[in-house]
């Protein structure tokens, strides 16, 4: 049996009401939701409950897939419009663009400030601050170029399976997907100074970032995070094609474990009787639905 097959089974007998598979098949996707939603929101505790809302999704309305296309794009389909039209995040109220966030990195360049760091290890502070940095800065492209970068640098689907996500044609999806990149890069060439010939340089901002409340030393969420291989959220027959050579500035695309409270709140919804409520309600919709 191969690994199509066991999805296959595993939808049927999770669709049917059989816990353990409904359980198995979300845990094949959780990182995957959860580092979509990192990388579009910004933070990890907006990515928290964004991929919570965007799981419940995917149980309530298991029924509803058809298997017209692979489980991973049709889960990526629900994820990426439920983030697109997210208006919870922390950057929803203050947008974000290149000029704002490149005059930002001008004004925190060193200066003399007094040491914020709190004996904390500052190259464990440094790395923080680059990792929160590089996703902040994804915070500056509109929310479905943002997805275009991220489904095809971090997750690198191929066009035609990102462009069916998005609903639009792979040569589409091509042609923005490198007008995204380039623009990317040339911020990262222009100001950064890990991954690209910036001059700013993490280790030269941390106590400007710790006064302007940029980076907190005793919360630091990406270094505590467990890093993933990618190949381990989601794998498609094709991945993306190289279109531009500019691969070298996207190491900062890293992917994380789900957080453990996002587990713990699935484990304990799946043991409640919400579920079975949700469900049924969304049954009975269908139901009607199919009747119309």
């Amino acid at each position: 049996m191969n690994k199509n097959q066991n999805v296959s089974e595993l939808i049927d007998m999770a669709a049917g009401g059989d816990k353990e598979s409904l359980e198995a098949l979300i845990g094949s996707i959780q990182d995957m939701v959860f580092n979509l939603s990192l990388r579009m929101l910004g933070t990890f505790p907006d990515a928290e409950d964004a991929s919570q809302d965007i799981l419940l999704k995917v149980m309530t309305h298991l029924s509803s897939f058809k298997k017209e296309s692979s489980f991973s794009t049709w889960v990526f389909r629900i994820a990426a419009n439920h983030l697109i039209n997210y208006k919870k995040h922390m950057f929803a109220q203050g947008p974000l663009n290149f000029e704002f966030y490149g005059n930002d990195i001008r004004s925190g360049m060193p200066r003399d400030l007094p040491d914020l760091t709190q004996d904390v290890d500052k190259e464990l502070l440094a790395e923080e601050l680059k990792m929160s940095c590089t996703n902040v800065m994804l915070q500056c492209l509109d929310m479905e170029s943002r997805c275009i970068f991220i489904l095809g640098t971090m997750f690198k689907l191929d066009s035609t399976a990102a462009g069916s996500i998005l609903n639009m044609t792979p040569e589409a999806y091509r042609q923005r997907l490198s007008r995204i990149r380039r623009k990317m890069a040339d911020f990262l060439t222009a100001y950064c100074g890990e991954y690209g010939s910036g001059t700013c340089r993490c280790a030269n901002r941390l106590n400007y970032a710790i006064q302007s409340r940029r980076l907190n030393p005793q919360v630091l969420d990406y270094t505590s995070a467990k890093e993933i291989d990618p190949e381990t959220t989601v794998s498609f027959k094709n991945a993306m094609e190289d279109i531009d050579g500019l691969a070298s500035y996207f190491a900062f695309c890293r992917m994380y474990e789900s957080p453990e409270r996002t587990k713990q709140f699935l484990s304990s919804f799946l043991e409640s009787p919400s579920l079975s409520l949700v469900r049924t309600a969304r049954k009975a919709c269908n139901e009607r639905q199919d009747k119309s």
